[in-house]
């Protein structure tokens, strides 16, 4: 493409007569009679398209003075067709290169006005810190191209933290730049996507820090799942959403709950601004399970639950998920019982009796014995008599050790 860039009129001499070739040999000696004493080699001036044809455009560059822009002077890049770059009747800022031909005509790039204007905004960004936004346009040996009005580089060193084995997806991207170092004698822009996004991510965590308080609703996107919880990018800053925060009932793993991607709203439970840590909560965004759960539970009726922990004193029992029930020791069978594992296990599925409902503390007192024995009695809806409870008995004192959602023995980091 390069040798198309001489003079034009001695290219079109060995071509064939295409209508398009003398479109454009027309255009040439029409330009011959142009006066072209207000534009000058080396200026950078606006110009309207007024024609285009396939090999190039026709530009007025006011006072009656007309330029051409051939095919390889439109655009750093590669192109094609004239239409893809320019549209009729378009205004567009031309670099005036010379004259060119026995006629004169006057000769203009829009790639080298392009490529004045990115020098100095590519200056400008260098000089404050601004960071720029470039499509990636080639994958080259040991980086990347992008368009920034010109061709920059991006290095493989600087394209992300850490080795990348891969360019491919980066292709046709656009991506954060900064400036690291500009050469116009060598034409050289070197540009980094790592110390921009680096730049970017600081910026974002300083605004949040700014505006986040314990108690407010954030949303955010899970990043990643350990089996102590989810990571969270609430824009620049992650925080920590423990697994005993995710759900009102018990859960084995976080991903029972969430998948890496999914956009979720999280309550901020507390914050470490030193250590740069937040902790939060999904449970506390949802329905809480112990709501109206004396409507839904009456004391003397039968209900069906599953065994989820056994201690030394009953077994817990989950009636729905978040609403746990303990059965104490003494309820779990008419006989004398020395273990709640002789009676049940972990997974069971057993009919229990409400003998009484907490909501506030979240509590509620169950028994298999009864529950058993009404059963036998023909009866699996409501019982209409039972045993009241002893505050003072054992089960009165193990219940005060018991709350739902208390299964994990150390803290949420």
């Amino acid at each position: 493409m390069d040798e198309r860039k001489d003079a034009m009129p001695e290219e079109t001499t060995n071509r064939p007569n295409t209508p398009e070739h003398e479109e454009l040999m027309n255009m040439e000696e029409t330009l011959a009679y142009a006066p072209m004493e207000d534009v000058h080699p080396g200026d950078i001036v606006a110009g309207k398209v007024v024609h285009i044809s396939n090999d190039g455009v026709l530009v007025d560059v006011g006072a009656k003075s007309e330029g051409i822009i051939h095919l390889q002077d439109l655009s750093h890049r590669h192109v094609d067709r004239p239409e893809d770059v320019v549209k009729l009747g378009e205004t567009i800022s031309v670099y005036v290169l010379g004259y060119e031909g026995e006629e004169g005509s006057l000769k203009l790039s829009k790639r080298r006005a392009d490529e004045q204007e990115a020098w100095a905004r590519l200056e400008e960004a260098q000089k404050t810190g601004e960071i720029l936004h470039a499509p990636v346009v080639e994958i080259v040996k040991g980086g990347l191209v992008v368009d920034v009005g010109l061709r920059g580089f991006i290095p493989a060193s600087h394209i992300a933290r850490g080795y990348v084995n891969d360019m491919t997806p980066y292709l046709h991207q656009v991506v954060p730049v900064k400036v690291v170092e500009l050469d116009r004698g060598k034409r050289r822009a070197i540009l980094s996507r790592k110390i921009a996004m680096e730049l970017e991510t600081n910026a974002k965590r300083e605004q949040l820090w700014a505006g986040i308080e314990e108690g407010q609703i954030r949303h955010g996107v899970v990043k990643s799942l350990t089996d102590f919880g989810a990571f969270i990018d609430l824009g620049g800053v992650d925080g920590l959403l423990h697994i005993s925060e995710m759900s009102w009932g018990r859960i084995n793993h976080p991903s029972e709950v969430l998948m890496v991607g999914q956009e979720v709203d999280v309550k901020v439970l507390r914050l470490d601004p030193e250590k740069n840590k937040i902790s939060l909560g999904l449970r506390q965004v949802l329905p809480n399970p112990w709501e109206g759960v004396e409507d839904r539970y009456t004391v003397g009726g039968l209900y069906e639950g599953t065994v989820v922990r056994l201690a030394g004193f009953g077994a817990f029992v989950e009636l729905e998920p978040g609403v746990d029930g303990l059965v104490h020791i003494s309820q779990l069978a008419s006989e004398r019982v020395h273990q709640p594992s002789d009676v049940v296990a972990v997974g069971d599925r057993i009919w229990v009796k409400v003998l009484s409902v907490d909501a506030a503390n979240k509590r509620i007192s169950l028994s298999k014995r009864e529950a058993d024995q009404d059963i036998a009695d023909g009866a699996l809806a409501t019982h209409e008599h039972h045993d009241e409870v002893d505050a003072n008995a054992p089960l009165g004192e193990h219940l005060a050790a018991y709350h739902a959602g208390d299964w994990d023995d150390e803290e949420p980091s």
